[in-house]
């Protein structure tokens, strides 16, 4: 037994250290020298290593330590963690404001909390009877990585609440954006580039690139922070507003960004933006807008959710960072889809913090509206500060050697000659056996929010197709290290590794799986709701036009694509190789505790008491789906004022009809 006095003197030493840590990174207030917390955290270890019993999870010796992991697990989030509705305009932001109104039926001012648009790594920490216990990656927004360990190492996470004045309650998920300060960031480069090590890119790639290390020890070298900005899911504590959420979470210790403030009226947000966007390049560190959300949570639940998007909230961007430069050539670029982009490759600038050197003409109407010609002076920025793109043409530094595009009439790649459909302004290769439209679709088979294959960069998929050893993604199944090893870039080991990530992705969750095969139209967020509504592939693969209408969010010409993709020979018979290859992808987990889950609803006519959208947002919250369509599949059809054919096909069917009250009731509110 440990001798009584020993063990106290442990846990008074842990409650200092904890103490000091909050007054140092949290308040920035630190209330004894460095040298004095050295001494305190040096005898907490020595007591610690000599009475290893005493040792606790919480303990401040724990941030560092853990052992390297082999890959990071997957974690699925209790609520999503959504991204945000992008406004880059007053215009937007004051229409964002009119459109809240609108749904809630009100005119009084909204009252909402701004914030710093943090440019780090979203994160979702997971807190158990005050403890720190998971801490994930925000990932696709249903699912993230596993980085517990990474996360424990930095110091402006608390790794135990504070609950002098306010207890924690008994399970908290809090979502805050991990990153770097600038100047921490310029050092970490000067640094690496001492050492023969690449250079970041910019802050954010160094925030997300030290949490995602394997080895917890390169994380805890790393100067990462962190600001926390919400709730995920909670229970045990109530709360009534985002406001109140800020200011609890300060209470327990956590680290709030001391730029937030609650204001009345979209006015006033858009000022806060206006002064922060003047300011933004004194602050430590890097922020590309603002956030504006709506400060009551009875507001945000009856405003909802979107399909990729919380309904109450917007990121309203700042001006995009410009540069000016000189395009050295046009070039076309060959797509997954055969779509032809013109490309300038420029004289590599600086744009926001990011060194670029090409940038999108988009398609051949554009090249010819904005007149852009080789040797053209051109003002560049990176749209939303990403993607860059050229502006406008500085047409007084002409010098008449300039040379205007021409859009080529074969493909570059294959020879084939080139078409645009009528109604289209993107000029296609319709070859699908293109090389160039093959390495674009493997890579995005491969990419994060698909197949999430390790490895697979375009230099070496180049090399794969060039050498003949992939005629299609599911090719990839089939490599082996004998087959790597004699090319360029390759040793046995990098070899073996990228064989297991490609056979380690064999199992994948069905939304990414759709993703993954790159049908037209259908990105991340319709490829999660395909993956929800008909649970397995074969179901997807057997949806008629009809079926696929059926799904909240899908439109004629989604599911016309979805159709001819699944219906083409060259597609089954790629689906079938796969199969072969033992690729099984994971049907969705339906959320069955939900008072509606599996049932389908259709609206016809005018609500009274609530909005459709306030309508399909309760029964999407209760875990019902909303149909735009009647089919024998359908649950119940609620029928308002007015109401169209959709009420007499339900009749015809026998379909369970619902007036307004009956809805009310099944909802389990007082009609």
């Amino acid at each position: 037994m440990v001798d009584t006095e020993i063990a106290a003197r442990v846990a008074q030493l842990r409650d200092l250290i904890h103490y000091h840590d909050y007054r140092y990174y949290v308040l920035d207030e630190p209330e004894i020298a460095d040298s004095e917390y050295d001494r305190l955290f040096r005898e907490l270890q020595e007591l610690e290593e000599k009475y290893p019993e005493l040792v606790t999870a919480d303990s401040p010796t724990q941030r560092i330590g853990g052992r390297p992991a082999e890959r990071f697990e997957a974690v699925e989030h209790r609520q999503p963690m959504l991204s945000l509705e992008n406004a880059f305009s007053e215009g937007e932001a004051r229409e964002f404001d009119n459109r809240l109104k609108r749904f809630l039926r009100q005119d009084e001012p909204m009252t909402y909390v701004v914030e710093p648009k943090m440019d780090g790594l979203a994160v979702n920490l997971t807190y158990e009877n005050g403890h720190l216990t998971l801490g994930a990656t925000r990932g696709d927004g249903w699912r993230g990585e596993n980085v517990t360990q990474n996360l424990k190492t930095v110091k402006t996470i608390p790794l135990r609440l504070r609950g002098e004045s306010i207890p924690p309650p008994a399970f908290l998920e809090v979502r805050g954006e991990v990153y770097m300060d600038i100047q921490d960031f310029k050092k970490l480069n000067a640094a690496r580039e001492a050492q023969g090590e690449p250079a970041f890119a910019n802050p954010r790639n160094a925030a997300a690139g030290s949490l995602r290390q394997l080895d917890p020890a390169v994380t805890a070298g790393r100067p990462l922070k962190m600001y926390c900005y919400g709730i995920g899911d909670v229970q045990g504590r109530l709360f009534a507003s985002q406001w109140e959420v800020l200011q609890t979470l300060k209470a327990w210790g956590l680290r709030v960004n001391p730029q937030v403030e609650r204001h009345a009226g979209i006015e006033a947000a858009i000022a806060y933006h206006h002064r922060l966007e003047q300011q933004r390049h004194a602050l430590p560190y890097e922020i590309d807008g603002v956030v504006i959300k709506v400060d009551s949570l009875d507001l945000q639940a009856r405003l909802g959710l979107k399909t990729r998007s919380p309904r109450w909230a917007l990121a309203y961007k700042f001006s995009a960072t410009q540069a000016t430069t000189q395009i050295k050539k046009i070039i076309v670029q060959v797509g997954r889809t055969g779509a032809v982009t013109p490309t300038a490759i420029m004289e590599p600038v600086e744009v926001g913090g990011v060194t670029i050197s090409r940038a999108t003409l988009h398609n051949e109407d554009e090249v010819a509206r904005k007149d852009v010609r080789e040797g053209d002076w051109v003002l560049v920025q990176r749209a939303g500060d990403v993607i860059p793109e050229v502006v406008k043409v500085i047409t007084s530094r002409r010098t008449g050697q300039e040379k205007p595009f021409t859009m080529p009439t074969h493909c570059p790649v294959c020879g084939t000659p080139l078409v645009r459909p009528a109604g289209e302004a993107v000029t296609r290769c319709p070859n699908p056996d293109c090389s160039a439209q093959l390495k674009r679709a493997i890579r995005h088979f491969a990419s994060k929010g698909a197949m999430d294959i390790d490895g697979l960069g375009e230099k070496i998929v180049e090399q794969l197709v060039d050498n003949g050893l992939l005629q299609d993604v599911a090719d990839l199944y089939r490599l082996s290290v004998d087959d790597l090893v004699p090319l360029e870039r390759f040793a046995e080991k990098s070899a073996q590794n990228i064989v297991n990530a490609i056979q380690g992705s064999k199992n994948p969750p069905l939304e990414r799986f759709i993703y993954a095969l790159g049908i037209r139209y259908v990105g991340e967020a319709t490829a999660n709701l395909l993956a929800q509504h008909f649970q397995s592939l074969t179901a997807l693969q057997q949806a008629t036009e009809a079926e696929l209408l059926q799904v909240e969010g899908i439109g004629p010409q989604v599911a016309g694509s979805i159709r001819e993709y699944f219906q083409s020979e060259k597609t089954q018979a790629l689906l079938q190789k796969l199969a072969a290859a033992g690729v099984r992808p994971q049907a969705p987990v339906r959320p069955q505790a939900a008072p509606l889950a599996g049932k389908t609803f259709v609206f016809t006519g005018a609500l009274r008491k609530f909005s459709r959208d306030e309508a399909k947002a309760l029964v999407t919250a209760l875990g019902g789906k909303v149909a735009s369509s009647i089919s024998a599949r359908t649950d119940y059809v609620v029928v308002g004022e007015e109401p169209g054919s959709k009420y007499a096909k339900a009749r015809e069917l026998g379909l369970t009809i619902l007036d307004e009250a009956g809805f009310e009731q099944l909802l389990g509110r007082t009609a």
